[in-house]
């Protein structure tokens, strides 16, 4: 009988395991790799090895079906080695563990991550050469390996992954050639710089044929002298070109090129392909009005189709050369191009004419948050709950780039659930850089007029001009709130009776008696989790707080998000609200701290930008 038992009991152990959620492989690597690091700040304390489900690990993200897809800790001050054992984490899709101290070699077995989308290692201590095994990553679209000791060749094999978007090598001790075929044409020697590779040879202007125009006789000695000089000029300016032009062997249809400094020494651009505006006119029907995706503050968006079926969103700047208008050009053409993240959208070209600016953006195909969540046709169904918070995380990831990891940093300015896109996967894409602002480290900028929209424009920077990264954490702790509501910005403020009661008095009043059914879109259906609506909702407040110095930043809002530090944070607010309460009652002190100023009464109305 007790035979039977165990027999049994064996055999509930062997099921509960096969049919665990998620795969012991994936448990076994994380915690493999868990062991081999330090952890100073206990980023990692969530990770128990007793309980094999890391899915309920912070930092890790799963997919619908109880997959690992998502290892996220980067700037997690981590220190060690990567393990071998991370090659079993077969249906992970992005790696990121930028900014960390994590040294030795990057092992071969990564190569086995066949799904992954993005591999970020880049400023860390790694060393050794580049494993050829990351070719077999054919889905491959970010690979950043910068500022390590990394030495050996570059893998020419790396050429064949054709998914790539990105490459970043630079910074590191790389020896040899660099490879110029197959996807390795689109990248430029920013991908490969500060190394000890070989510079590519130049090849020499072919000759000049002879013209067929009869030469005039008796030209000058100073007439051959001028044409000399001007022809050696010609030379030493289009030497670099030359250069250029061979080092990324282009196909002859497409155009990339740096703009001078003399045509506008404004423009300091990455190498983006230049369209001519007859292929932007095509490819959008000559800018109908049946294509047009968006008006914003500087001009309209237009749906287009490139003459090999590529779909864009073509940004066309006000045909009135305005002076804000060439600012935007320039401002977005500059920030979107440094600016590469999964959840930022990732500039694809420009045109520029004497009377025309356009900036090309890859289409996206779920349009904004704000058009899901009002303006849907009814064929398409809302924004369901998981979805949601996954926008939520991955609007906080993009703008914590742009705040911690874009050189100099950026403001956006006009964070709205308007100006976050959504791809084909509902992944969550920070577009409109309209109103970015480059900020210098340390430091707020006072601006001449106050930009944003009405709703989302922080107390400080109405009243003082002045703008930082928390400018852009209480833009996003709105959009937080619009996400859960499903109500716009400006009419918010009528969820509530009292017209004196500003919004997050009446979002803490519904939290506190737990009334959030009264808040939560009702689109949802009551298919949401209360619990995360309320960690959702203290993210917003905190966001939100009337004093800049009090809101986190962006980089800690992920991190609470990922559920790590919310509670603590949400803690220790509540008891600085009591003793302010009790003070102000003390002294009939009005309290102000908690906000939300939604009066732009005096700003212009072309001070604020629309939707794109």
């Amino acid at each position: 009988m007790n035979l039977s038992l165990a027999t049994i009991f064996l055999c509930l152990i062997q099921l509960f395991l096969r049919f665990s959620p998620v795969s012991a492989d994936d448990a076994d690597a994380l915690t493999a790799f868990r062991n081999n690091l330090l952890d100073p700040n206990n980023v990692l304390e969530s990770w128990d090895a007793t309980i094999n489900d890391p899915c309920s690990w912070f930092h890790i993200t799963c997919s619908g079906k109880w997959i690992v897809a998502r290892v996220d800790l980067g700037n997690a001050n981590l220190s060690g080695q990567l393990v071998p054992q991370l090659g079993q984490l077969t249906n992970l899709q992005y790696l990121e563990l930028y900014n960390n101290n994590i040294s030795g070699r990057i092992p071969n077995e990564l190569g086995n991550l066949t799904n992954l989308v993005s591999l970020d290692l880049y400023l860390n201590s790694l060393n050794g050469p580049i494993p050829d095994t990351l070719s077999r990553l054919q889905r491959l679209r970010f690979l950043r390996l910068n500022n390590n000791s990394l030495s050996g060749q570059i893998p020419v094999s790396l050429t064949t992954v054709a998914t790539l978007q990105l490459l970043d090598l630079s910074n590191n001790l790389l020896t040899g050639q660099i490879p110029v075929n197959g996807s390795f044409q689109m990248f430029t020697p920013i991908s490969f710089e500060n190394n000890r590779l070989q510079p590519l040879p130049v090849s020499p202007p072919p000759p000049i044929s002879p013209t067929t125009q009869p030469t005039r006789v008796g030209n000058s000695a100073t007439g051959a002298i001028a044409g000399g000089v001007a022809a050696s000029a010609a030379l030493l300016f289009a030497a670099p070109a030359i250069a250029l032009a061979f080092y990324r062997r282009k196909k002859p249809q497409d155009h990339f090129f740096d703009v001078p400094a003399e045509e506008d020494p404004e423009v300091h651009l990455g190498q983006l392909k230049r369209f001519s505006l007859r292929e932007l006119q095509v490819a959008s029907d000559n800018f109908s009005n049946e294509n047009i995706l968006g008006r914003g503050g500087f001009g309209k968006v237009y749906k287009g189709r490139l003459a090999d079926g590529t779909l864009v969103a073509v940004k066309r700047l006000k045909e009135e050369r305005t002076q804000g208008g060439e600012l935007q050009f320039r401002t977005e053409v500059e920030i979107i191009s440094m600016a590469v993240h999964r959840n930022l959208l990732r500039l694809l070209g420009f045109c520029m004419t004497p009377t025309e600016r356009l900036l090309v953006y890859p289409y996206m195909a779920n349009g904004s948050v704000a058009s899901c969540l009002r303006a849907r046709p009814d064929s398409q169904p809302p924004l369901d709950w998981p979805i949601r918070k996954r926008i939520a995380l991955g609007s906080a990831r993009g703008l914590a780039y742009l705040h911690d990891h874009c050189d100099p940093k950026i403001i956006h300015r006009d964070v709205k659930a308007d100006n976050i896109l959504l791809d084909e996967d509902f992944e969550a894409v920070v577009g409109d850089f309209g109103l970015a602002k480059l900020m210098v480290y340390k430091d707020t900028h006072v601006t001449t007029a106050v930009r944003g929209t009405i709703g989302h424009i922080p107390p400080e920077y109405l009243s003082t001009g002045k703008s930082s990264e928390k400018t852009d954490v209480f833009g996003y702790g709105v959009m937080l709130l619009e996400l859960i509501t499903g109500q716009r910005a400006f009419d918010l403020a009528q969820l509530a009776n009292d017209d004196d009661v500003m919004l997050l008095d009446r979002v803490k009043g519904h939290l506190n008696e737990k009334k959030l059914e009264s808040l939560v879109d009702a689109n949802l259906q009551g298919n949401y989790i209360d619990d995360e609506v309320e960690q959702l909702i203290q993210v917003a407040i905190l966001c939100t707080l009337g004093s800049p110095s009090e809101r986190p930043k962006m980089s800690k809002v992920v991190r609470m998000l990922e559920g790590d530090g919310l509670a603590e944070k949400w803690e220790m607010l509540q008891k600085e609200e009591m003793l302010r309460r009790e003070f102000n009652h003390m002294h009939h002190h009005p309290n102000t701290d908690l906000l939300i100023a939604d009066s732009t009464s005096d700003i212009r109305p072309d001070e604020l930008s629309g939707p794109r």
